[in-house]
């Protein structure tokens, strides 16, 4: 057992059977936290592939509680300002207070700039920016009442620090706002006790990044083993360390940030990318 013992996490966006948030919630319960689990519905809306018995929330939870931890599931749409209330409230009254935050909740909507739509711009901004936001505050706000300290951790992106073509406009323009909201938030809320980090995965081994791929294969018709096979050979040279990003790489970073260990870390923005971008 850690010093995450008896602490109380909220991790969003963890419906998916491979995806950071599940890795991060199991992760922090294993290090002794409880963890109330959220997501915009109980199954990911991408049900290709996961396992039969899979049920999202529910089964992240149930998993948690198998670790000798408390768990909640609750359904929340972060791009609601109330229905992210709500979802603080209910997780401190059934857990407890929050004493670690994780903003994983997001969107790769793509679209270049010749054919981006106001609902693909929309989608990026409003999840992954305004959600991470609106999630920030109501935490926030109850953390400086409390009077105890506490631990902000948004998961940002690689491409939070640099562009990318590819249709990548709307999600880099929404990860590099997290990194900005990271910042002012670490300097406002440093008097507090509490912290504010940022997380900023490469390329990454995730359902979500499946999805994308089945969807880009479709689109140019070939198969998915095709379109994987080509962007591996492509993108897989750039990773000094040679792989995907892992789930459990992020989460490992997150426990890290949690714990006390990085009480004196706050404002940065963390690559967890195999050394394919070691710029600041």
């Amino acid at each position: 057992m850690t010093d995450l013992a008896d602490k109380v996490a909220l991790v969003t966006g963890v419906a998916s059977e491979r995806g950071f948030g599940r890795a991060i919630a199991l992760t922090l319960a294993r290090e002794g936290a409880d963890v109330a689990v959220a997501d915009k519905s109980t199954l990911p809306h991408h049900l290709d592939g996961l396992a039969a018995d899979w049920k999202g929330l529910e089964s992240v939870a149930r998993e948690i509680e198998a670790l000798g931890r408390r768990a909640l599931a609750i359904t929340c749409d972060i791009t609601r300002s109330h229905d992210v209330n709500s979802m603080v409230e209910e997780a401190s009254d059934n857990l407890g207070e929050i004493d670690i935050l994780i903003c994983n909740a997001g969107v790769q909507a793509r679209g270049t700039i010749d054919v981006i739509t106001d609902d693909i711009w929309n989608a990026n901004i409003s999840v992954n920016l305004t959600g991470t936001f609106f999630c920030c505050r109501e935490i926030a706000r109850r953390m400086i009442r409390r009077g105890k300290g506490g631990k902000i951790i948004n998961i940002s992106s690689q491409l939070g620090k640099f562009g990318m073509g590819e249709g990548h406009i709307g999600y880099c323009a929404s990860k590099f706002g997290i990194i900005g909201l990271t910042q002012t938030l670490a300097l406002e809320l440093a008097g507090y006790g509490i912290t504010v980090n940022a997380v900023c995965p490469g390329m990454a081994d995730t359902d979500i990044q499946s999805e994308f791929y089945e969807d880009e294969a479709r689109r140019l018709g070939v198969s998915k083993k095709e379109f994987t096979a080509e962007l591996f050979a492509k993108r897989l040279p750039d990773i000094p360390l040679g792989r995907l990003t892992m789930p459990e790489d992020v989460a490992y970073m997150v426990s890290f940030l949690a714990s006390k260990k990085a009480d004196y870390i706050t404002g940065q923005s963390l690559n967890v990318n195999g050394g394919r971008f070691m710029a600041h």
